[in-house]
């Protein structure tokens, strides 16, 4: 079918199921609507089929959901409504949760029911929730919803005709700042974690903290650290942690409110956000092999099972600074004199890596010398992986991965998805040239031609696709809670083959046959003249794209995704 996607932006789950729906041999197109979007034109011009919203905050126009089939993708239960359904199945400490997929009409998560599917929530964040417990069931909604339109036959079901017991959701009304207010003195610990969770990404929890008005992004509980409610502790790798009444919270980023008429504002570590209003604080480093001991948050872990080693890290939006791509080498350098014979590199669920921290970059007084700050740390950090040649090395991951991130993992000998992961092996759209070693790594898994089609085309893959074009070695088919469970289990499997230690002794002998060949510093250098060029020229598109990017500035739909057929057909 010819299936038009809109969507308020190219997000997580729009691109999967973009990248799906390719997959399955549908023609998929995208536009990115605003209210100022002529979307009956856009129709109109695609003539599509069916039209899809996976992720969608304006209403459709009645004609165009009267002129075409239009399925609206709501991250709720059937008979849930409203625009923060995610938000409370967090806020309330939801044990199940869904997604429906509805019929567009006149009146918003009304329509018809094409689809259903249910999911559990764990205790975690809002985003990570959204893009895979949440991605999982859409998905599956999505997938099915289309095949019965397809079909010809079926006939969705009117919701007013559902039996009460059908509707395990309700309207609810938006989750606004006055509703996440949290009272540090009265509040506990588990009751702050989860109105932080809940607007983790966005909106961000408003509150008073140092006499400003910030908003809060994310928190993890703290067993160990108590004080006065309300008050600063303590500070660790960039955030800070604060007192509640009966223990404390971990809260990694914070954001200044916007100034009406004033450029969006910037998601920042806390302690970078707070610059000179941070009064002095104990630094608590958490201990890299964090045990079944206290609560406490650390954001880079190593733990071991045997001849396994496991270094496990998860940055927020999966953005990797300077600072945490240097902690994160320390960590593996520390890793590799361990006696292991293969080592996993990736966190439990969620974000892999999406490569160099915009966010933070835009902040700096000098963004051209912090790109290229952390650009070189990333390629440290690539380098170290790309030398280790005593062991395997593992990329396993549990989430999306992008750009640098994605380089990262192509880094190791074996990457290990999720089968939900979407990958972005490409640099384009940021405007940038792109470096972590992928000249060397990325043609020598795909092969010269079909690198030049991934990284100029700019499209998301499935975990499918990119064990179909040599980016992926193995797809884990599980639940996102299960893949730290399953990694461990296929790690020990490799790390007591008896083929491992052969492996190992082959691996040396080509990186130095390589290395004769073309030394890795020449890629390396390649690389970086063309990116020192693009940071330190201000004309660069790069420079407009990343404020925009981080601003969240509206934009129109790109080029790329008018009418493109997913990367690798």
């Amino acid at each position: 079918m010819r299936i038009l996607l809109i969507a308020g932006a190219f997000n997580s789950l729009t691109q999967r199921v973009y990248a799906e729906l390719g997959d399955r041999g549908h023609q998929v197109s995208v536009e990115l609507v605003t209210r100022e979007t002529p979307l009956a034109e856009v129709v109109r011009r695609c003539s599509p089929d069916l039209i899809v919203a996976p992720m969608l905050k304006t209403a459709v126009p009645r004609e165009v959901w009267s002129a075409r089939p239009c399925l609206i993708v709501h991250p709720g239960p059937v008979g849930d409504r409203g625009p923060s359904s995610v938000d409370w199945a967090v806020q309330l400490g939801a044990d199940r949760w869904g997604v429906t997929v509805l019929q567009a009409n006149d009146e918003m998560d009304a329509g018809d029911i094409w689809a259903a599917v249910e999911c559990p929530v764990p205790g975690v964040g809002k985003s990570d929730l959204y893009r895979n417990e949440i991605a999982d069931a859409a998905l599956e909604a999505v997938l099915t919803a289309v095949a019965r339109v397809a079909s010809g036959t079926h006939r969705p079901q009117p919701q007013a005709a559902l039996p009460a017991a059908a509707k395990t959701g309700r309207p609810r009304p938006p989750l606004r700042q006055e509703a996440r207010r949290i009272d540090w003195h009265r509040d506990p610990t588990d009751t702050v974690v989860r109105t932080l969770r809940a607007a983790d990404s966005q909106p961000g929890v408003r509150d008073e903290l140092l006499g400003d008005i910030w908003y809060l992004h994310g928190g993890h509980p703290e067993d160990t650290l108590t004080g006065r409610p309300g008050e600063l502790l303590a500070t660790r790798c960039g955030a800070i942690c604060r007192a509640t009444a009966d223990g404390a919270v971990w809260i990694p980023e914070l954001r200044p409110p916007r100034t009406p008429g004033e450029p969006g504002t910037v998601k920042l570590p806390a302690t970078l956000a707070l610059g000179d209003r941070l009064p002095p604080l104990p630094e608590v480093p958490a201990p890299l092999a964090v045990g079944d001991g206290p609560r406490t948050w650390a954001d880079i872990r190593y733990r071991e099972d045997g001849p396994a080693g496991f270094l496990e890290f998860s940055f927020p939006g999966g953005a990797m600074s300077t600072d945490h791509c240097r902690r994160l080498l320390a960590a593996y350098r520390h890793a590799c004199t361990r006696p292991t014979s293969v080592l996993v590199l990736g966190g439990r669920r969620d974000f892999f890596s999406n490569g160099i921290h915009l966010n933070v970059i835009e902040a700096a007084d000098d963004p051209a010398g912090e790109s290229w700050a952390n650009l070189n740390a990333m390629d440290d950090l690539v380098q170290a992986v790309l030398t280790t040649t005593d062991r395997l090395v593992v990329a396993a991951l549990g989430g999306n991965a992008a750009a640098g991130g994605a380089m990262l993992a192509l880094a190791a000998d074996e990457v290990w998805c999720r089968s939900s992961v979407v990958l972005n092996p490409h640099y384009r759209l940021m405007g940038l040239y792109g470096s972590e070693y992928w000249t060397y790594t990325l043609p020598r898994r795909t092969g010269p031609e079909v690198a030049e089609q991934l990284t100029t085309r700019a499209l998301p893959l499935t975990a499918a696709t990119g064990a179909r074009l040599g980016l992926v070695d193995r797809i884990l088919d599980c639940a996102a809670q299960d893949f730290a469970a399953q990694t461990a289990r296929l790690t020990a499997r490799l790390a007591s083959a008896a083929s491992t230690q052969a492996r190992i002794a082959a691996k040396k002998a080509d990186r130095e046959r390589d290395e004769a060949d073309r030394p890795l510093a020449a890629y390396r250098e390649d690389e970086l003249a063309r990116m020192h060029r693009i940071f330190f020229d201000p004309e660069q598109p790069y420079h407009a794209l990343r404020r925009a990017f981080v601003r969240k500035e509206p934009a129109g739909t790109p080029a790329h995704l008018n009418s493109a057929a997913p990367a690798g057909t």
